[in-house]
């Protein structure tokens, strides 16, 4: 066998194979009784005639087409092998000669495995954010559970402090809503600060009916890090405004959510509530800006587009899902933005990109620092997860599956990767 190959753009790679014609004729030994079940020949049983026999019945041409894709597979996985080659997909094959009694000559063009040139990890420092609750948030929290509980009406007025908006709205950034930018029959307290400063300001004054669309900036301490300091153009369509009553809080409001004896004990309940939650933030946003550096700071082969693409279908697809959930078709929200499916592929490469030499990051960490998984921590994982379905048949049948372990084997192996990254980067 002999193995041309060549480089070409976007790191893939095309192979020229030639087999040798003493090489072919096993595969044609193997393939001529298949064509004889096929056909019946005289005096012989099916699949049982000598090969000579068939050869003259049906030609060494068709024997040698009945042959071709045990021959092409066969000297294809041994090219790459040879070739020390990491194939991301199946190869497209186009055969060059094929003629009895000739060598065999055929390309395969296949996308390859980026190499990744892994940075100095002793480079990278992330610093950790002290996260402190102060009684102010803590008193904003609980105001927002009274005023939870407060009664609502309906006003044909324009929005004042104090007051209730319900909107239809879209927060975007770079044409694509950010998550959890889309929702409908939002509610949004007017005088109250909102998660993007001045975002409520510019619905002030609004009423039923009424529709504006403005930029607003995230705040440079966002946690997450790809909308930090980045401006994004907010779609907003007033549905209603409410009028609110606010019960008084006090040790019998306390009592009255149940599990409280007086005020402080909801207090401090509320202050380990935002701690968590504060912490689980930090923790994030600790491990964007690692991998994020992680992923500037090293060199990466160009991506292949079959990588791209199956990653901006993922995002598509969790897109679909998440507005799913809010009700919402990615049909209508494609019209909704004016674009088709392939513009939103368009606007979602940047992202792909980075999420492809994330993934491919972490992949060659593991493997340069052979971190693996046990059976136990599989089987662990598994258990937890059939708790969730005790009654499902067919969902513990799945969680089950072989395909299902080597992708929980994955999973763990990335948690431990990131961890150990994390104790390495993160001070």
């Amino acid at each position: 066998m002999t193995i041309t190959t060549k480089k070409l753009p976007k790191n893939q790679a095309e192979l020229t194979i030639e087999v040798e014609y003493d090489k072919i004729i096993p595969f044609l030994e193997k393939a001529a009784p298949r064509l004889s079940e096929k056909q019946k020949i005289d005096g012989f049983r099916p699949g049982k005639a000598p090969y000579d026999v068939i050869k003259q019945k049906f030609g060494e041409a068709a024997i040698l087409n009945e042959a071709l894709d045990d021959i092409i597979r066969k000297h294809y996985i041994d090219a790459v092998a040879k070739e020390k080659l990491e194939p991301i997909d199946m190869p497209k094959v186009d055969v060059v000669k094929i003629a009895p009694g000739n060598p065999l000559v055929f390309k395969a063009t296949i996308s390859l495995l980026p190499h990744i040139k892994l940075c100095d990890i002793k480079k990278i420092k992330v610093n950790k954010k002290e996260v402190k609750v102060d009684e102010k948030k803590v008193d904003t929290a609980i105001k927002h559970i009274a005023e939870s509980r407060g009664k609502e009406k309906l006003v044909d007025k324009k929005a004042g402090k104090s007051d209730i908006l319900e909107v239809d709205m879209d927060i975007l950034q770079n044409n694509v809503s950010i998550e959890g930018g889309l929702a409908k029959g939002h509610k949004i307290i007017m005088g109250e600060p909102h998660y993007i400063p001045g975002f409520e300001e510019k619905l002030k004054d609004t009423k039923a009916g009424d529709k504006k669309e403005f930029e607003v900036t995230f705040p440079k301490d966002h946690y997450n890090k790809n909308l930090a300091g980045k401006p994004v153009v907010c779609k907003v369509e007033v549905k209603g405004v409410y009028e609110r009553e606010i019960p008084k809080i006090d040790d019998e409001f306390a009592k009255s959510l149940g599990k409280f004896k007086n005020l402080k004990e909801l207090k401090d309940q509320v202050k380990d509530n935002i701690e968590k939650e504060d912490k689980v933030k930090e923790e994030q946003r600790q491990e964007l800006e690692m991998l994020e550096n992680l992923v500037k700071e090293s060199e990466f082969d160009e991506i292949p587009e079959v990588l791209l693409k199956e990653e901006t279908r993922k995002m598509i697809e969790e897109l679909k899902a998440n507005l799913a959930q809010q009700g919402v078709k990615l049909e209508d929200y494609l019209i909704h933005l004016k674009k088709s499916t392939e513009e939103l592929q368009k606007d979602f490469l940047p992202q792909s990109e980075k999420r492809v030499k994330t993934g491919l990051l972490i992949r060659e960490y593991v493997n340069k620092n052979k971190i693996e998984t046990t059976e136990e921590d599989v089987e662990k994982e598994i258990e937890k997860m059939l708790a969730h379905y005790p009654k499902e048949e067919e969902t513990q049948k799945q969680i089950k599956s072989e395909e299902h372990k080597n992708y929980l084997k994955t999973i763990l192996v990335n948690r431990k990767a990131i961890k150990r990254l994390k104790k390495e980067i993160i001070k």
